[in-house]
């Protein structure tokens, strides 16, 4: 049964914001028609409506929108209201559309504006929307000869369009983090919150927060933002933990684990002994701490060249230990030696490829052994871009929902 309803006012946008649903293991669905929405919603966790209503005029866009979530989301525990990335259309008439019909069950309810999409260039700063870093206006947004857009500020935008209140949080609040956020977030009772962004770490604190508040919110994002909201208040299942083992100390890896650390929060011990007991005691520490993304790292030190040789063995055996304690759901190694270590420790025969996550970043299963299908993600030291970690762990945690849901048909 559909958790989710999205509204969307094209088709492109529709099928582009599906996909980000559907990447985190979650059935999307894009229709055209609230007959067709209501055939569909039983097998689907997420319902995308295209209305096609960017270009009509405000009243009829609206109307148009309040129709589909008056018919579909009374039962749904998210709304989205997808907007264009560059902002044109009937940005401010649809989300009040949508807002007042959520209000007509949840009264306090409110509206989250994220319109950044960091990874396609689209940021927000200090409340101005920019394209590759142009603000708006002097963007081929600002000539379209349908929808111009006529402010790069969007809360400007939004108030020329409704009459709702609109308040601002502003980047250094972002950057903030999680509890400085949430307090943000309460004290602002605006009806519309818009929201600064630029990178994807943002966008995901940003979700953090917004479900740590215990509010109801509408999400009125480009894509990134609700499908993110949807994975922090467990919509499509919840997945296991991950556990990351870093071999590597080269500065790429370093930057992909802090990268991590912002994004998903990850949480990891490091190696300064080769204590294979303790360091075990440590990872299942974090994960029964409630890390959902946890492991080792190497950090730069001086071993006895004796010793040295014994490194990735030490982390494999403790990444057996943590897999056989029943705590995670998949492994993401990084570093060529300790990958291959891991596989043996946990005696797989080989590797079954399931996508190349990034150019020589691998995701799959473990073939044979006592682990056989147990979800494995590697790549090497030098490999990937700053996202690299956090795409890998993405993947795995889509791989552990997909299977949790397979076993409960």
């Amino acid at each position: 049964m559909a958790e989710v309803l999205v509204v969307a006012d094209d088709l492109t946008g529709s099928n582009a914001t599906g996909a980000l649903f559907a990447r985190q293991g979650m059935r999307a669905v894009t229709v055209s028609d609230i007959r067709h929405a209501r055939r569909h919603r039983d097998a689907a966790d997420v319902v995308v409506v295209n209305t096609g209503s960017r270009h009509c005029p405000a009243a009829r866009a609206r109307a148009l929108v309040a129709e589909v979530a008056e018919a579909l989301g009374s039962d749904m525990r998210l709304l989205v209201k997808r907007v264009d990335t560059t902002l044109r259309g009937n940005v401010g008439a649809e989300l009040t559309g949508m807002l007042e019909g959520l209000r007509a069950r949840v009264p306090h309810a409110r509206a989250l504006c994220v319109p950044a999409f960091p990874s396609a260039g689209r940021t927000t700063v200090g409340g101005v929307h920019l394209v590759d870093g142009v603000p708006l206006t002097e963007t081929d947004a600002a000539r379209d000869p349908l929808s111009p857009i006529t402010a790069s500020r969007v809360a400007t935008l939004l108030r020329a369009q409704t009459e709702l209140s609109v308040g601002e949080i502003v980047l250094d609040v972002v950057q903030a983090g999680q509890e400085t956020l949430v307090r943000a977030m309460r004290a602002d009772r605006s009806d519309v919150l818009v929201c600064d962004a630029v990178t994807p770490g943002h966008v995901s604190v940003l979700a953090r927060a917004a479900a740590a508040t215990g509010e109801t919110w509408l999400s009125v994002d480009s894509g990134p933002f609700g499908a993110a909201l949807a994975a922090e208040l467990g919509i499509g299942g919840t997945p296991k933990p991950i556990l990351v083992v870093a071999g590597s100390v080269t500065a790429r890896t370093t930057e992909q684990l802090r990268e991590a650390g912002h994004i998903l929060g990850a949480r990891l011990c490091e190696v300064t002994a080769l204590d294979e007991d303790a360091l075990t005691a440590d990872v299942i520490g974090l994960l029964d701490d409630g890390a959902t993304v946890a492991g080792l790292r190497m950090v730069p030190a001086e071993f006895d060249p004796a010793l040295a040789g014994r490194i990735p063995h030490v982390l494999a055996a403790v990444a057996r230990n943590v897999v056989e304690s029943g705590r995670v759901g998949g492994v993401y190694a990084t570093g060529g030696d300790v990958s291959v270590a891991v596989v043996d420790a946990l005696g797989a025969e080989g590797f079954e490829v399931d996508a190349e996550v990034q150019p020589l970043a691998v995701a799959g299963r473990l073939v044979g052994g006592p682990h056989d299908g147990f979800p494995f993600a590697a790549k090497g030291g030098l490999i990937g871009d700053r996202q690299a970690a956090v795409d890998c762990v993405e993947h795995l945690r889509m791989i552990t929902i997909r299977d949790e849901r397979k076993m409960h048909r």
